[in-house]
């Protein structure tokens, strides 16, 4: 019986629950603004993992480690797109 009780998916769940409680708080606690948003960005990018790892399935298949290029993929066109935008229109490059 113990292997049909989706123990993962439960951690996944309580885990993700405990995100959302620690970025929730950047609202109701009083910080500075540059405290909440690296509170909100680490928060955010852990919920994102633990939804690809744990409720997306990405790694259960035998064919893992392209779906983990793909995934490390994006994240680096996302953030060249991102820092090459502020490049080009805040930063005045």
């Amino acid at each position: 019986m113990k292997e049909l009780f989706p123990y993962k998916q439960v951690l996944g769940y309580v885990f993700s629950l405990l995100l959302t409680v620690i970025a929730l708080s950047v609202y109701f606690l009083d910080m500075s603004f540059q405290m909440g948003l690296t509170i909100l960005l680490v928060t955010a990018f852990i919920q994102a993992g633990v939804q690809l790892a744990v409720f997306m399935h990405a790694g259960e298949t035998n064919d893992k480690k392209p779906i983990y290029v793909n995934v490390y993929f994006g994240v680096f066109v996302a953030l060249v797109t991102i820092f090459g935008s502020l490049l080009a229109l805040i930063w005045g490059y």
